[in-house]
């Protein structure tokens, strides 16, 4: 079993930045993809960004590319979002997720574990 818990959500004007964190516990990483998605008030889980368990290939969504930076640290067990120019489009709860693949996916079902999510929200 992988346990994942989120952090560094919070308020932030538009234009502003936040960095997520995904602490994994119970089971190494560095055999999962990671993966962030997001689920807005009223509207479906979409997808966000992933990355390989290597680090070595990333995707991201359209609506984020240029603007989201996803990472990971597989000695610290950790994944990572940085978020810049954020938008009120952004508003939403972000989950990460663990797919024990070494491919990359933005399909959710995919997923083997996922965290409880972040509120992150976009607001003057």
């Amino acid at each position: 079993q992988v346990q994942l818990v989120e952090s560094g959500g919070g308020l932030v004007q538009p234009g502003g930045s936040l960095r997520l964190s995904c602490a994994a516990s119970g089971r190494a990483i560095n055999n999962y993809a990671m993966g962030w998605f997001r689920q807005a008030p009223g509207k479906e889980r979409e997808f966000v960004a992933v990355i390989s368990w290597s680090g070595g290939l990333t995707h991201y969504a359209d609506s984020v590319k240029g603007r989201f930076t996803i990472s990971r640290d597989n000695g610290k067990n950790t994944a990572y979002l940085q978020m810049n120019s954020l938008t009120p489009e952004d508003t939403a709860v972000y989950s990460c997720a663990a797919h024990r693949t070494y491919g990359i996916s933005e399909i959710a079902y995919a997923y083997d574990y996922w965290g409880q999510g972040t509120q992150v929200t976009v607001s003057s």
